[in-house]
């Protein structure tokens, strides 16, 4: 599974995640500013309908305010709200008679049942002339009033003028915000709730085909699959098409250079051949020079011709080549080309197939130069190994490591790293041209591996070789 580094603003990268934060902030803005409207309309509303059962009140106190020969105040009738008639029920109503040059003035001089023995008491600031609105008042039994007042005068000459007031208990219109306050907001977070996972089953479904194609593109990386399969959305399709598009045409560039090479390098072997052959008859100094640069030339267009034939395969994506049948082979031709020696060789595969990612001739040039090599210097025993290592922090993808060891006299520590170099040999005495580990590690690096030479376990030299698994 490929590791998920993890750096500061790696999340802003994500298009579900900044889809999901930009919903959810517009969604917690509109639920906000809707919740505060619609509140403060119906506070608006709510305190409307409260004054105006107050005003309503007041309306019918003055209708049926009267005032006898004397001058003095009276109600003949009760109101008709019955909560008026109840003690402490929250409405009431009282009249004064304000003092002017003659009369000191009498608070409460008619009032509401439903005040008992209390009277209401405005403050002397409260009482502008004609001005009809609410105001809060500390009522009987610890009550919070709001308070409508209005000042009349009698028709008759000789009546003070008179402060009529009509109160209710605050909590008749608190109460029923309140209530519509956390049923409004209740509401308003089941529906936020409910567009949230609106949002995220859209985001969910909208962003599949995402997660389709990039499951098709490991298919096509991996070697499942040529190209890109599957129906995509509209949106998504011409990127898809265009992507094959790509994938195809860059097979057919990469068939072609490989072509090209194949006979490029045909066409240079043949002149070499036919002048290592003149030259086989001719057994002067000139006939040895000429052998000696043919073999020279044939051995770097061989060389420079993998490498190019390598890099080419490098680019086509989902080359696959499982490992067990060319190892398995490799063992028996090696076998039979060192018949005559006593070298035995092991081969230690495990259970399962492994697959190289890449192609299956050059996977043959890197083993068999490192079995070729390794019989000509064992004495008795080859070991050759493989085994799947999982991605780590340093290699994102899965490797195959394979190990090639002998029994023979190895190498000074000095000389492990200069015999992957083009044309050094270990032995100057034995036969062979030098390349044999230079190209194995080239092929390697080109694949994105690598070739390491160490001490073995049987006392000789160890190869390990490091490759891309499928």
């Amino acid at each position: 599974m490929m590791s998920l580094h993890w750096r500061p603003g790696l999340w802003l990268q994500s298009l579900r995640v900044r889809l999901l934060a930009g919903t959810l902030l517009w969604i917690a803005l509109t639920i906000v500013v809707a919740g505060w409207g619609l509140n403060h309309l119906f506070r608006e509303y709510v305190q409307q309908q409260f004054q105006a059962e107050l005003n309503l009140h007041l309306n019918q106190l003055t209708a049926v305010l009267n005032v006898d020969h004397a001058g003095t105040a009276f109600i003949p009738e009760p109101l008709s709200d019955p909560r008026f008639q109840q003690p402490f029920s929250g409405f009431y109503w009282q009249i004064d008679r304000l003092p002017d040059d003659t009369d000191p003035g009498q608070v409460g001089v008619q009032r509401s049942r439903s005040l008992w023995d209390g009277v209401l008491t405005i403050p002397t600031d409260t009482t502008e002339q004609g001005d009809d609105y609410l105001r809060l008042l500390a009522g009987p039994d610890g009550q919070t009033l709001l308070v409508l007042k209005r000042e009349v005068q009698p028709p008759e000459d000789a009546a003070a003028p008179y402060l009529l007031i009509v109160a209710a208990e605050q909590r008749f219109m608190t109460q029923p915000l309140a209530r519509f306050t956390r049923m409004l907001w209740l509401s308003l977070t089941l529906l936020a709730v409910g567009l949230v996972l609106a949002v995220v089953v859209q985001l969910l479904i909208g962003l599949h085909p995402l997660a389709q194609l990039r499951r098709q593109l490991a298919a096509v990386r991996d070697g499942d699959a040529p190209s890109i399969e599957g129906h995509f959305p509209t949106e998504v399709q011409p990127l898809v098409d265009e992507f094959n598009g790509v994938l195809s045409r860059n097979a057919q560039v990469v068939s072609h250079a490989r072509t090209q090479a194949g006979n490029l390098a045909h066409a240079v072997k043949t002149p070499l051949s036919i002048l290592a052959n003149a030259a086989e008859q001719d057994n002067t100094d000139f006939g040895r020079l000429v052998r000696e640069q043919t073999s020279m030339a044939r051995r770097q267009v061989d060389y420079h011709l993998m490498r190019a034939r390598a890099a080419a395969a490098v680019q086509v994506t989902g080359l696959r080549t499982p490992i067990r049948q060319p190892l398995e082979a490799l063992v028996r031709v090696m076998a039979r080309l060192h018949a005559e020696s006593t070298v035995k060789i092991d081969l230690i595969l495990p259970k399962d197939d492994l697959i190289f990612k890449g192609e299956e001739q050059d996977l043959q040039e890197m083993l068999g130069n490192l079995l070729d090599n390794a019989c000509k210097w064992a004495v008795h025993q080859v070991v050759v190994g493989v085994r799947r290592l999982p991605p780590d922090v340093q290699h994102k993808d899965a490797r195959l490591l394979f190990t090639v060891d002998d029994d023979g006299k190895g190498l000074a520590a000095d000389q492990m790293l200069l015999v992957f170099k083009r044309g050094v040999r270990a032995d100057e005495m034995a036969p062979g041209s030098g390349l044999g580990l230079a190209i194995v590690r080239d092929l390697a690096q080109l694949y994105g591996g690598d070739a390491q030479a160490r001490t073995s376990h049987l006392g000789g030299l160890g190869i390990t070789l490091s490759l891309p698994a499928a």
